[in-house]
Parts: C-alpha cells; structure tokens; sequence
C-alpha cells in the first residue's frame, strides 16, 4: 500500500505472518525510485513482535535505515489496524523505541520518543558565511534554522550543506527551515537525510520545529500548529523546566493506492 501523511509518501507492507528476505535495502531503492518504481521518501514493513502489536523496518529512499519517522509512524498506525494487526490504539517498536499511535479515521497521533541531545545555538561556518542552527534529537537528529522567509531559502542547497557538515558527523543530520508565524503557528522545510532532497512533510522535523521553538521562547503553550510544504501537522511540545519531557504528532494519514509489486 501507498500512504501519504501531509505529502511525505511510504510504500507499507505486512510482512506480520511471513518475514521478508532477500536484500531489502535494495528493494528500497527500487521501489522508492520515482520514475521505475513506485516512487516514495521510503519503504516501511510490518513485523511481528512478541511484547507489542507490531515492529517495523524501515528504509529511506536510498536503502538507509533511519531509527524513526514520525509521518511514516502516523501511517503505519492506520495501515496495522487496516490489516488487522492492531486496532485504534497500537504500540510497535522501531529502532528509535516504542511509539504509542491513536487512530480516529485518517488522522493519527502518535507518542513521539522523548526529544534528547538539545544544543540550543550551534554555530556553523558555511560557504555564505556563519550560520546558527538549534539542534535536537526527535528519533533521529535535526538541525533547526530559523529564517524570516522560508519560501526564499534554497533548501536542497544550504540543506545539503548542513547535513553533511562535520559538526554533525559521521551521521549526518536533517535540516529545518523554520518561520514563525504567530505565537502558534510555524512554517516549515525540511531537507531530509536519506531522501537527499527536500520533503512534502517531515514529523521528526516538525516536532523538532516545535520543540526548538518553544525553547526559544518563539512560541506559547505546549500545542503548535507546523505547515509543511503538504499540509498542517499538530506537535504537542512537552517541557519540564528548561527540558523536553515528550511531544506527540497528529495529522492525516491517507492511503493513497493499493497494488502488487512484481519486487517482492
């Protein structure tokens, strides 16, 4: 199945009664290629678990293995209680920890990991010259920029600059490009690890968004409102004194088609 969560889109498959073989970093590659396969930001599969409902591999675009994916996460929730692997509310584990998700039709929350490795103001030397990002840990690492106009920054450019900086090595980081709208509200672009490109829509980036925001004092109360370039995602920021205590991720999941892969 094809699910999209704000126009970050997933190939998901329920491999729960019988495991997948073969090398499944390159059936990534080939059925995240955009004009020989189906064309997705990455491949999720279902696995059964003994302690929780269900676990998951998961693999970026390029066959790289991320801990977490928050968009992905939200469409794995409604995709498990399609298949009858959960029901409405569902706990699976990924390599980043366990997510609790909640399903009410298409629209998904989930119960983030708790936020971790918060550097308020790294300073990077870039080819324009210095920049400041924030830095924070949402399952996977982010770096958050904040900008006066995200629809001028070039993305895939600075993005890729900052992702592959040595600041962040040997992992490497996601990039965002944040813009304040209002005391709960804020805009965003992500260039995503893994992907290497920019994204419709990233959850981990969106509550790093959030997060960093509140931080910083640039917005008010734990709920925030972050439009990506595919829609509007809800982050919870969760705060015990100065530190992030959890965050959750609501938006839309939608299934976009059903199909047979002759890859699998």
């Amino acid at each position: 199945m094809k699910m999209s969560g704000c126009g970050n889109d997933f190939v998901l498959v329920d491999a729960s009664k019988k495991r997948l073989g073969g090398d499944l970093k390159e059936l990534a590659r080939k059925i995240c290629a955009r004009h020989t396969g189906v064309g997705a930001d990455g491949l999720f599969i279902i696995e059964p678990d003994k302690e929780v409902d269900f676990s998951v591999r998961m693999f970026n675009a390029d066959g790289s293995e991320p801990e977490m994916c928050g968009n992905a996460s939200r469409c794995l929730a409604r995709f498990a209680k399609m298949c009858g692997v959960a029901g409405d509310k569902a706990r699976f584990r990924t390599p980043a920890g366990i997510i609790e998700a909640e399903v009410r039709k298409d629209d998904v929350r989930i119960r983030m990991t708790t936020p971790r490795d918060v550097r308020p103001a790294v300073t990077l030397t870039l080819t324009g010259g210095t920049g400041e990002v924030a830095f924070v840990n949402t399952g996977v690492p982010h770096a958050v920029m904040f900008v006066e106009d995200v629809r001028t920054v070039d993305v895939v450019g600075l993005g890729r600059e900052i992702r592959n900086h040595e600041k962040f090595a040997p992992a490497g980081t996601n990039v965002d490009f944040v813009q304040v709208m209002g005391p709960g509200r804020l805009k965003i672009r992500t260039y995503e690890r893994g992907v290497e490109d920019e994204t419709l829509a990233c959850g981990t980036g969106a509550v790093a968004a959030g997060v960093i925001a509140r931080l910083a004092g640039k917005v008010k109360g734990e709920s925030v409102a972050v439009e990506v370039e595919g829609g509007v995602l809800t982050v919870t920021a969760e705060m015990e004194g100065e530190k992030p205590s959890g965050a959750t991720l609501a938006g839309e999941a939608r299934v976009v088609f059903r199909g047979i892969t002759e890859e699998l």
